[in-house]
């Protein structure tokens, strides 16, 4: 597998980490932009019995996506698919603004949704490709908190296209941006592939893919489009148990599963990955559906609606990063997602007793309630995972419980809006009746606004009690979710997995990559940013070379430069340092005269003598690996080693590591 990052200008990085990062901003906000532009769709639409399909098919595709995306990315190269993922994105994105119909808007999100899962997955692994081991650290963070960003963001900025251009522009506002992004990304991104073809799991994906989108049908049309007892919701019930039926089977067979049953053993796993499907359950379902009684009922604008959606929010995010904090320190965890599955129960029985004489600010502290809940769980599951897991399971167990949170969301949604559909056309008939309103009037946000008061308040009092039966049948899910909070043992954690329990945009982000190599070489990026300084120096002390810093610098720099052709001219080594080549020479010269390096027409190789010395230097960054990853029992694992030895090559940096930073050459 090449995973190395390739030699690139730090200007051409920079370009490719703005445009990565804003394709992955671009796809994470669409997943909830849409939360308070879901009322006026519906008003401009119709279909609200399908209006949770506009959040569940986009989610859908987008884990199907994020499952196949990464090999795709190893066998065909990361570029083709990050652009291709682009492509399909933009695609969406002008087919959702062009919608006329629900069943329009529901089909072209899912090709949004496909985009968004690739561009999600690609955008890390391109990271992998430019950016050095040692600064990639401080960039997995600033991507991560992309998600977080972009949970806050959404529903603000989907109220502001509502309210002063369109709905959607919600969705037409992606057009620019991915533009940009196609065009910078096909002229800097490398070209990288996996040296091995991994093998795909295709009948587990599409099998699990049935299964999910047939179990989400059946909670949404089950009573509502057809009667539970109906052919089709027995044969699509059917069908979908088949579907995991089959899944089970193809992951039993599967050379590389996409989630091998083996891991389900294990009762922490297990654990885990049911708190993770119910912390999406519950964040999407509740951030989804409140800005429908925040307009509804509150008359409040689309604008206005994402501004009180912020306690919600602004809950998670700092019980997130207070949580992230202590785990980090204490590598105490336990008492966390038992006391938020309490938290979530409760904010959502609360939200249940919402009705249109609620005040803004008893809501708004509702909704602290819930965000704290949900932010108290959210970085306990991958945490725990990565700690108890074996090296050979690490990239299929953290990418598991991502997967099964966002399955969770999918759900939630759909289950959210399955009882929301059941209940608003009897109660909104009965009300419009009572009040003698034009059914058509009162279904619309503008309609309900525009009423008499006494009109009104019948009118909202039906909105309000379908949402209560809404929130009211999700408190079991959190009671579900206390039970399986109890059984969570507390286990030692590995100190780069606390590491990781501060990172909060991990604990938002989509499912990245299936790879144990390449999570490994995320937390070792960890490792190396909380080591607080360049460890190159400490290590060269440690290995006993006969080098000065200027000439370990400078050896590293001939095998990056002749990497390939074995070696390296002064111009190839300077490669993207702001220097003239010739400032090297007299370097180069010593080197050769000492017998580490030999000269023919201005090409640079290494003797026998400094390849021993570039060896034995590599050994020295493994040691130091190692030393940090000591509480990994991986002692009989070859495939850890073998990862461990490429990260102490990638840990020279392209021979910078002993530079300041600035690429000043070190004397």
């Amino acid at each position: 597998m090449d995973t190395e990052a390739q030699p690139v200008g730090r200007a051409t990085r920079n370009a490719v980490v703005v445009a990565i990062m804003l394709g992955m901003l671009l796809a994470a906000l669409d997943q909830t932009i849409v939360a308070t532009a879901l009322p006026t769709i519906v008003s401009d639409l119709g279909g609200a019995n399908h209006l949770s399909w506009v959040v569940t098919s986009y989610l859908l595709a987008e884990t199907i996506m994020t499952a196949l995306i990464g090999k795709f990315g190893d066998l065909y190269g990361r570029k083709p698919m990050f652009l291709t993922s682009v492509v399909l994105f933009l695609a969406g994105s002008a087919l959702c603004g062009m919608a006329h119909s629900m069943l329009w808007l529901v089909g072209s999100r899912a090709i949004q949704g496909l985009g968004a899962g690739g561009l999600m997955v690609t955008a890390m692994a391109v990271i992998v490709d430019v950016v050095p081991l040692s600064e990639r650290g401080k960039y997995q963070g600033v991507m991560g908190s992309v998600f977080g960003v972009s949970t806050v963001a959404g529903p603000l900025l989907g109220g502001l296209f509502v309210d002063h251009l369109s709905w959607r522009w919600a969705f037409y506002v992606n057009l620019p941006l991915g533009i940009i992004v196609l065009i910078v990304a096909s002229i800097t991104l490398p070209s990288v592939k996996a040296a091995v073809g991994p093998k795909i799991d295709y009948l587990g994906i599409l099998s699990i893919g049935i299964a999910a989108t047939g179990l989400t049908l059946v909670t949404t049309w089950g009573g509502n489009e057809y009667a539970w007892t109906s052919t089709v919701i027995i044969a699509m019930a059917v069908g979908s148990v088949a579907a995991l039926g089959l899944f089970v089977i193809a992951e039993r067979r599967a050379a590389e599963p996409l989630l091998p049953l083996r891991l389900f053993r294990s009762p922490v796993f297990t654990v885990c990955s049911i708190m993770s499907f119910i912390i999406g359950f519950a964040m999407l379902g509740g951030v989804t559906y409140l800005p429908t009684y925040l307009q509804f009922v509150h008359g409040a604008s689309a604008t206005e609606s994402g501004l009180q959606m912020l306690p919600l929010v602004c809950g998670l995010l700092v019980a997130s990063v207070v949580v992230g904090q202590i785990i980090s320190k204490t590598g105490r965890y336990r008492l966390f997602p038992i006391f938020g599955t309490v938290l979530i129960g409760v904010g959502l029985f609360l939200l249940s007793l919402l009705d249109n004489t609620t005040s803004y600010v008893e809501t708004a502290g509702f909704m602290v309630v819930l965000g704290l809940g949900v932010g108290a769980c959210m970085p306990v599951p991958t945490v725990v995972v990565q700690s108890t897991v074996d090296y050979s399971d690490l990239g299929v167990a953290t990418s598991g419980v991502s997967f099964l949170r966002t399955m969770g969301s999918s759900f939630g949604v759909a289950v959210f809006g399955s009882i929301y559909a059941h209940q608003l056309p009897e109660k909104l008939g009965v009300a419009a009746a009572a009040a003698k309103v034009d059914p058509r009037v009162a279904a619309t946000v503008e309609g309900v606004r525009g009423l008499p008061d006494a009109a009104r308040s019948v009118i909202t009092a039906a909105y309000a009690d379908s949402l209560h039966v809404v929130f009211f049948w999700a408190v079991p899910v959190a009671g579900l979710g206390f039970l399986t909070a109890l059984l969570l043992k507390e286990v030692p954690l590995r100190d780069t997995a606390r590491m990781a329990a501060s990172d909060v945009g991990e604990n938002f982000a989509a499912p990245a990559s299936f790879d144990s190599e390449r999570e490994l070489q995320k937390l070792a990026a960890l490792v190396v940013q909380h080591h607080k300084r360049n460890p190159a120096p400490e290590v060269l002390a440690q290995s006993g070379l006969p080098l000065s810093a200027a000439q370990t610098w400078m050896i590293m720099r001939v095998f990056r430069g002749g990497a390939e052709s074995g070696s390296a001219t002064l111009a190839e080594m300077t490669g993207d340092l702001r220097m003239p080549p010739g400032v090297l020479e007299p370097l180069a010269t010593q080197l050769v005269a000492d017998g580490y390096l030999s000269e023919t027409l201005g090409h640079y190789r290494f003797t026998t003598l400094g390849l021993e010395m570039f060896q034995r230097f590599v050994g020295a960054f493994r040691v130091w690996m190692l030393e940090r990853l000591d509480d990994w029992d991986v002692d009989n694992s070859e495939a850890f080693s073998q990862a461990v030895d490429r990260l102490a090559e990638q840990m020279i940096d392209r021979g910078q590591s002993l530079t300041t930073g600035k690429h000043a050459l070190p004397v």
